[in-house]
């Protein structure tokens, strides 16, 4: 119980900084009952005066695109709507009861109930852009992400509070030390114009981050963290990346996914298994360029657990999403995919900035 306070404490008060009358919204499962119900007294004790909780049951998505009217499809949540357009605070928490209940849901059910959230999320992406929403995505380990993992539930369990350092005597302490260690990355980054990505497996893909922000994301926006990260200017991104770590999405995975660019727009891709997803996916809106280009810099993560909250964050490692960008960093790209994917590089991996070698084999040297 006291680990379950400490990871309430630091969700509270570091990851999602709860003030005096915020309004906080929470979204999960059932079975993350023990971190709401602890989260719940954390954000009151922070001072926060409406702590509004959405806790789905087992199978709601899926009951929902299978049964619900073209009406329904088509009508956002009222919570959820008025938490994005004008609530201080949202922790989501991940607590899947199967993360294979998407896996056959209708596409067309999908994309219309996609098409009905595209206002809901502008709001999101604005609105956490500049903290106006301060928001935070966790995990609490269930049965489900454990088999995902190749774990026990105990094992996994221990992973997970190892991983957002609750083991440590004062957690917001040691995140705060990974926002300064990480913190020379991103000054070196943001003074640089381009990036190349190398690998010996595949990869060659330059892109321009000149007018970008590089981001140091300390554990504050995700629990755990250890990344940095930006958006490449949309039209810049030149080359051929091939992707060594399963990619996942909506609980479908696909595996060796190559990607080839010319000025921005994915014009061919491949794909070892699940290449009939990834032909839908790059059907919708926006999917086709970059919305991220990211580094893993969380060496205490090495072992991919099919859940990117983790796997994008492992240490030697980069990651580039397709889709949507983030504000912040001054991306313009739109779409309602935000789809990370994962290559490993500690096997003959380089970056270069400006022509200058930064990494190497997983490491930075600068």
């Amino acid at each position: 119980m006291q680990l379950i306070h400490k990871y309430a404490s630091l969700l509270a008060n570091y990851c999602l900084e709860i003030r005096p009358g915020d309004r906080v919204f929470v979204s999960t499962t059932t079975l993350a009952e023990p971190l709401v119900s602890a989260f719940y007294q954390a954000a009151l004790q922070a001072g926060a005066a409406l702590v509004e909780i959405d806790m789905a049951f087992r199978e709601r998505e899926r009951l929902f695109l299978k049964h619900a009217s073209e009406q329904a499809l088509n009508t956002p949540g009222l919570l959820s709507s008025i938490a994005m357009e004008t609530f201080d605070c949202y922790l989501a928490i991940r607590a899947p009861f199967n993360l294979k209940e998407m896996q056959n849901a209708p596409a067309e059910q999908q994309k219309m109930r996609q098409k009905a959230l595209e206002k809901q999320n502008q709001y999101y992406f604005e609105r956490t852009a500049d903290r106006r929403l301060r928001r935070n995505l966790c995990q609490w380990p269930t049965d489900a992400s454990a088999q995902e993992a190749g774990m026990s539930l105990s094992e996994y369990e221990h992973f997970v509070f190892s991983a957002c350092k609750l083991f440590e005597p004062n957690p917001q302490e040691a995140w705060i030390q990974v926002r300064e260690n990480q913190q020379r990355i991103v000054n070196y980054l943001n003074n640089a114009k381009t990036i190349r990505y190398f690998t010996e497996q595949g990869t060659d893909l330059t892109f321009s981050c000149e007018g970008r922000k590089w981001i140091n994301s300390d554990g504050q926006t995700n629990m755990p963290s250890g990344e940095v990260y930006t958006s490449p200017v949309e039209d810049s991104v030149n080359g051929v990346v091939h992707f060594s770590y399963p990619c996942i999405y909506q609980g479908h995975e696909v595996e060796e996914v190559t990607l080839w660019v010319k000025n921005g727009w994915i014009e061919k891709w491949e794909a070892k298994r699940g290449l009939s997803f990834l032909d839908q996916i790059f059907e919708l809106p926006g999917t086709r360029r970059f919305g991220e280009a990211a580094i893993g810099t969380n060496y205490g993560i090495q072992k991919m657990t099919k859940n990117i909250l983790f796997d994008e964050k492992i240490g030697g490692s980069v990651h580039l999403a397709i889709g949507q960008s983030y504000l912040q960093t001054g991306g313009k790209n739109q779409s309602t995919v935000h789809w990370d994917m994962i290559t490993d590089m500690t096997k003959g991996g380089v970056i270069s900035a400006d022509n200058v070698t930064i990494y190497q084999n997983g490491v930075f040297l600068i």
